[in-house]
């Protein structure tokens, strides 16, 4: 048997770290999230990105999202083609293959470190690059099984009727909608019913998951592995089978609430489910355990007169996330999925970026700890090259945080600054507190100090003028010249 760790990376989706009771939800409890938290390390200080395809290509490349014409986008839907007659899997995968920016000879993505230090690398659930991928994309990325959908769009429903494994389609008897099952996305009497309404939805992806979870932990439990889960949940809009019971008496929620609800313990109960494989097959003290989020809250429940999105609070007064910024109170988000933090996701706000952050490794981390060491989604790179004996590429971002959770402080580097990109430009965040950010329609900075103003309600650029002129250039530098670069824009496919 192999005793070198394996390692399990579980990947919510517009997870706010205000959903998870070990981050101060108030309504309900994640027990098995929990658990992790208190048999491990804790992170306080952690950044994704501020929505799904920047986080997921920076962790997998070890860079940030800021930089020039390090990926593109790929286009969303495309698959769908497949259930209409309109296009071949092969024809997608040419289509995929001939536009847009393609992996480099030289590209060395997160998965190869694993491989390369001989694990078995596995990827089950969502897609884990752009909008679209294909098998042999996903293979370039150094995984070698992989099972899931290959398309953003049908993640927004849960039960679809194909999914892949290692490129060849498998169909999902009993679910029949082109779209997976998606519903509505806000709550009226008719949107109730069509989510009651399982006709051509009988098997949730989440619980296909979990199979294969099993499956792939049992087939490889002596050998040294790499298992990726990136789950579509919570990410509305909103669909789960059934209201979990640890809800359903909780007066202060509505039903749409507590489905949504459900849908963080359904994420909860697949974190228990390995916990329980993993003392089964007797390596679960082995195992390094990181469960996080690619970025901040967003909320699903909408409920008119009760809660609002994004875009408008309660009084109807739009949120800019620079002179109005959203807040739990004036959205009327029951749960505070941002932890009392401003925005939410796509925003450079800090609701919209910092991440749950866990990772649980009994007899070699620390249980009940917790951590300030601030870190990005990109440091997870140099840390599984350090645990595994790997050697790290060149031009990468990030830095380890294995000697945080080795509690070896005289060895940990830090970063100085990290950053990251919006819908309205990129940020910077440093490691005493100070936050800059651009924003680009206004050719405008803003400034805040972390450390007193956790909510970024006072700007404080005018100030401190000299802070912001110091930022403003380690910004523009790691934005390689120009801001704009910190916008999704600049990664856009071209078809």
């Amino acid at each position: 048997m192999n005793e070198r760790p394996n390692v399990i990376l579980i990947f919510a989706d517009d997870l706010g770290r205000g959903m998870l009771s070990c981050y101060g939800q108030q309504h309900f409890e994640t027990p098995n999230i929990d658990r992790l938290a208190n048999e491990g390390m804790k992170f306080n200080h952690a950044y994704g990105c501020a929505f799904c395809a920047p986080s997921r290509a920076s962790m997998l490349t070890g860079i940030h999202d800021c930089h020039e014409g390090t990926w593109t986008y790929t286009k969303a839907g495309i698959y769908k083609s497949i259930s209409t007659g309109e296009m071949t899997v092969d024809e997608i995968s040419e289509l995929i293959h001939t536009t847009g920016l393609q992996a480099g000879p030289n590209d060395v993505f997160l998965a190869q470190i694993a491989e390369e230090a001989g694990y078995a690398t596995g990827q089950i659930g969502k897609l884990e690059w752009g909008f679209a991928t294909t098998a042999n994309r996903i293979r370039r990325h150094g995984w070698q099984y992989h099972y899931g959908y290959y398309d953003h769009q049908r993640c927004h429903g849960f039960y679809p009727p194909f999914l892949f494994e290692n490129g060849e389609l498998r169909e999902i008897q009993g679910n029949t909608h082109v779209d997976c099952g998606k519903h509505p996305g806000s709550e009226s009497d008719e949107n109730m019913e069509i989510r009651r309404n399982r006709d051509g939805k009988a098997v949730y992806s989440q619980d296909i998951f979990n199979d294969k979870i099993i499956e792939y932990l049992r087939a490889h439990k002596d050998e040294s592995f790499f298992l990726y889960h990136p789950s579509q949940l919570p990410h509305g809009p909103i669909s789960i089978p059934d209201i979990h019971p640890a809800l359903k008496n909780i007066t202060e929620l509505t039903t749409f609430e507590k489905e949504y609800a459900s849908m963080v313990l359904k994420l909860d109960e697949t974190v228990g489910i390995i916990l329980d494989e993993l003392e089964r097959l007797g390596i679960d003290d082995r195992t390094m355990i990181v469960f996080s989020a690619d970025n901040g809250h967003e909320v699903y429940y909408l409920q008119k007169g009760r809660t609002s999105g994004v875009r408008r609070n309660l009084e109807g007064e739009p949120f800019d996330d620079i002179t109005r910024k959203y807040y739990s109170e004036e959205g009327g988000d029951v749960f505070n999925g941002n932890d009392g933090m401003a925005g939410l996701k796509r925003s450079s706000l800090e609701g919209g970026t910092r991440i749950p952050f866990i990772v649980r490794m009994p007899g070699t981390i620390k249980s009940e700890t917790e951590s300030n060491h601030m870190l990005a989604n990109y440091d997870l790179m140099p840390t599984l090259a350090e645990l595994t004996g790997a050697d790290l590429p060149q031009a990468k971002d990030g830095v380890s945080f294995l000697p945080t959770l080795f509690e070896q402080p005289e060895t940990q580097q830090s970063h100085d600054w990290i950053v990251y990109a919006s819908r309205l430009g990129p940020a910077l965040v440093t490691s005493d507190g100070w936050k800059l950010r651009y924003i680009n329609k206004l050719d405008s900075f803003q400034l805040y100090q972390l450390n007193q103003d956790y909510s970024e309600e006072n700007d404080i650029s005018s100030d401190h003028p000299d802070i912001v002129s110091r930022l403003s250039k380690l910004l523009l530098n790691a934005c390689d010249g120009d801001y704009s670069h910190g916008t999704p824009q600049a990664h856009l496919a071209t078809y």
